[in-house]
């Protein structure tokens, strides 16, 4: 361990201590029923936790926010306070894009845990985004990708955070991108276990949204701590111009079948919504059907809302996604 990082983890310890051990034995594993978790058969409410029949515990993804946060109408230190007491979920993964300057900010990360500590609410991850190709075929840029990632490795570590997501992209063939995503995901996943995080993949669009694919990565990373992050609508394989965002999607891999083939690998599930019919049912998802995968593959860990829709505020697309789950997870049992 490099001198710096080790004199990092140091000076930090002794806030950690207290609220990072929470998540100690978590390592890993991403199951909260563990010891010092909140457990699967809790779930928050506005009024405190509550007893419900819930096989998954509720986390909130800060993305579901991000057009309060690009705006400047709520800044990431609010996020955990916004969390448990607007939402009633105390348990929360954050984007980095939030706080791409903090990683190393000793200062910064005091003050967002002590937050976290006053206000009961446990961090999950960190979604990792702009730190380079981790399936670039140039093994230097991919190297650097690895290493641009392990600022966030300890950060997560220091907020108690059990995992950091991170993207597999890459330019070439499947195969071609798979290897190289094999090689870096291992390499990341090695640096991650000396301190007890997971790193996990999300399809994100792209080979990734290739559900077999994906899984190929992770039979050929074969780490404990290095797995999936299904998500319930990141399945576009293609979009107008070759684009990765912003364009219309020409093919789109099947949701229900990439998440049952991520679900193996899962150490953590992201609910996607964009829009409600009146009944409050998903769209564009039948829960239904989509958590009965998630449940038969035996989970019991995160699922993280993530509301992306327009035509509602991300305040009531929140509130909604998290009615409609509990709904949902309530009669699965």
């Amino acid at each position: 361990m490099p001198s710096n990082r080790r004199h990092f983890l140091k000076q930090l310890g002794g806030l950690a201590a207290g609220f990072g051990a929470v998540s100690a034995g978590l390592a890993f594993t991403d199951q909260p029923g563990h010891k010092g978790s909140f457990g699967p058969d809790y779930n928050e409410s506005s009024s405190g936790i509550t007893a419900a029949p819930l096989f998954f515990t509720i986390s909130l993804a800060q993305w579901s926010l991000h057009k309060k946060l690009f705006a400047k109408e709520m800044d990431n230190l609010d996020f955990p306070v916004v969390a448990k007491n607007t939402y009633g979920i105390s348990v929360v993964e954050y984007v980095n894009q939030f706080f791409k300057d903090k990683a190393k900010d000793e200062k910064y990360l005091a003050e967002l845990l002590k937050r976290c500590k006053d206000n009961g609410v446990k961090n999950h991850l960190i979604m990792c985004d702009g730190e380079g190709e981790l399936g670039d075929s140039d093994s230097k840029k991919r190297m650097q990708a690895v290493e641009n990632h392990y600022k966030w490795v300890d950060a997560a570590k220091y907020l108690g955070c059990i995992t950091i997501r991170v993207n597999a992209f890459g330019q070439g063939t499947d195969e071609e991108v798979q290897k190289a995503a094999i090689e870096s995901l291992g390499k990341l996943g090695e640096y991650a276990s000396k301190v007890g995080i997971n790193v996990i993949v999300e399809n994100h669009g792209g080979y990734t949204s290739n559900g077999q694919w994906m899984a190929g990565v992770m039979k050929g990373v074969n780490r404990k701590n290095v797995g999936t992050l299904p998500d319930f609508g990141n399945f576009c394989l293609k979009r107008e111009g070759g684009q990765m965002w912003g364009t219309p999607c020409i093919e789109e891999y099947d949701k229900y079948k990439g998440v049952g083939e991520m679900m193996p690998y899962a150490k953590g599930v992201s609910a996607k919504t964009h829009d409600f019919d009146d009944q409050g049912n998903c769209i564009e998802t039948d829960y239904m059907k989509m958590l009965k995968v998630v449940k038969d593959a035996g989970f019991k860990g995160y699922l993280g809302i993530e509301y992306e829709g327009d035509k509602i505020s991300e305040d009531e697309g929140i509130k909604k996604t998290k009615a409609l789950i509990e709904k949902v997870g309530a009669a699965l049992g």
